[in-house]
């Protein structure tokens, strides 16, 4: 067995991937974000992460249970300088349990844990093994990325269009809060878009194929102002976070069209997952293999170990 963690800015995760039946057994909690807030200081993440894990890990290892190496994300992007302190907790304690253990201990990044843990939920973990385009949209990140082989870190991430301001999750989960709704608001906030029957023609910003998501969040705060239903608002929002992905997604295709992947909090909304599926053959994961998730890093460490 393969053992992973991650503890990012809104879940503690731990996740055990065996490759004999290739399948992942994981634990995960979200962080207690008081209601009303829109997110917590890191100081708060570290502190929650540093609770919450023990017992996840507790329930996860609950059987005698062969681990061969250990992975945790320690960074959200696998690039110079990214640094966040919420992933030291899950770092650390991967080191230790490794060292403990006796076993290899990998490093991955967040991003990365994203992308391996949706290929393997869509069913294509070989999809590492060629280029393509993964899309990471989350509270922290609206980014498209070409993916390619790597050496050293199984694939490699060359950003190649980002939100210009405001990322997906935040346009949500903010609009949400605006609606009374608990953060994060993404599954509360597509159930009440579900009752709207209003349609929209929303006009997306984008520059060089990179959207501008801050309007967003203003025209809802101007609707809600106004006195129009939530269940409007709600709609609003998330059409407007889709056809800026669309029109990104076109903008890419339109260079070099290569297979596409998307990952992250965002892309667990139905309404998207239907909508880009059927459009241009996009590839996701299960719900809970596309919110944050320490499976990817669990995978992530298995294949750098059978590279060794």
């Amino acid at each position: 067995m393969f053992l992973g963690f991650d503890t990012s800015n809104y879940t503690t995760s731990a996740a055990l991937f065996d490759p004999d039946t290739m399948t992942v057994r994981q634990q995960k909690k979200l962080l207690p974000v008081p209601a009303g807030a829109r997110g917590m200081r890191q100081s708060e993440c570290v502190f929650h992460h540093t609770v919450q894990l023990p017992p996840l890990a507790d329930t996860l290892l609950c059987n005698k249970t062969a681990i061969a190496a250990v992975c945790a994300s320690d960074r959200p992007r696998m690039q110079e300088g990214s640094y966040m302190p919420c992933f030291l907790v899950g770092a650390g304690t991967g080191q230790i349990t490794a060292k403990a253990l006796g076993v290899p201990f990998y490093r991955t990044s967040h991003q990365h844990g994203h992308i391996a843990a949706a290929a393997f939920g869509a069913g294509k973990l070989d999809l590492l093994g060629a280029p393509f385009y993964a899309f990471h949209v989350s509270g922290g990140t609206t980014e498209a990325v070409l993916v390619q082989p790597d050496r050293d870190e199984i694939f490699s991430c060359t950003l190649v269009a980002q939100s210009l301001d405001l990322k997906a999750g935040q346009a949500i989960d903010r609009t949400g809060v605006m609606l009374g709704l608990q953060f994060p608001c993404g599954a509360r906030l597509e159930q009440l878009a579900a009752k709207s029957e209003r349609t929209f023609r929303i006009r997306p910003t984008l520059k060089d194929g990179s959207p501008s998501l801050s309007g967003i969040e203003n025209r809802c705060k101007k609707m809600l102002d106004q006195g129009e239903p939530p269940e409007d608002i709600a709609k609003f929002c998330l059409e407007s976070v889709a056809i800026s992905l669309e029109k990104m997604t076109e903008a890419l295709l339109e260079n070099k069209k290569l297979p596409l992947l998307y990952a992250g909090g965002v892309m667990s909304n139905t309404m998207i997952r239907e909508r880009f599926t059927e459009r241009f053959g996009a590839l996701f994961a299960p719900p809970a293999l596309s919110s944050d998730n320490a499976a990817g890093t669990a995978i992530i460490g298995f294949l750098k170990h059978e590279r060794e």
